[in-house]
């Protein structure tokens, strides 16, 4: 009987305590940023040797919490990225973009790394066409 009862009591101190626990959770805010692009893959087509090489990705903070784009790496040194270190608010779009030098011939796809607290991680997003000479 007395093993019983102690047991009892052990039970009862650690169901109240899990219960403690699970409030403690809830006190942390779960905000989080959500990067949605509006494409993730940009196609120059072909296009003429020099000629206009920027193109622009449009994105969205879906999420509840500031977005904070802290880095973009390119796959390559001739392609540049261009974006603003201001946090983006949710609900509000932000612009990123490259500009590409067309002054390489044929065909290219090129990757860029966008790193950011947004969920999920980095994202990759890419660029792709062909360069032909110009008449």
């Amino acid at each position: 009987m007395k093993r019983v009862l102690n047991l009892s009591l052990v039970l009862i101190f650690a169901l109240s305590l899990f219960n403690a626990i699970s409030t403690e959770f809830d006190k942390y805010d779960t905000k989080i940023a959500v990067l949605k692009f509006k494409t993730e893959v940009i196609d120059y087509g072909t296009i003429e040797q020099h000629s206009e090489g920027r193109r622009t990705f449009t994105f969205t903070n879906t999420g509840d919490a500031e977005l904070l784009i802290t880095q973009v790496k390119t796959s390559c040194g001739c392609t540049v990225p261009s974006y603003s270190k201001a946090p983006i608010a949710p609900g509000e779009t932000g612009e990123l973009q490259i500009k590409y030098d067309t002054k390489r011939l044929g065909a290219f796809t090129k990757t860029i790394t966008v790193i950011s607290n947004a969920e999920g991680g980095n994202k990759i997003l890419k660029i792709k066409g062909n360069i032909v000479t110009s008449k």
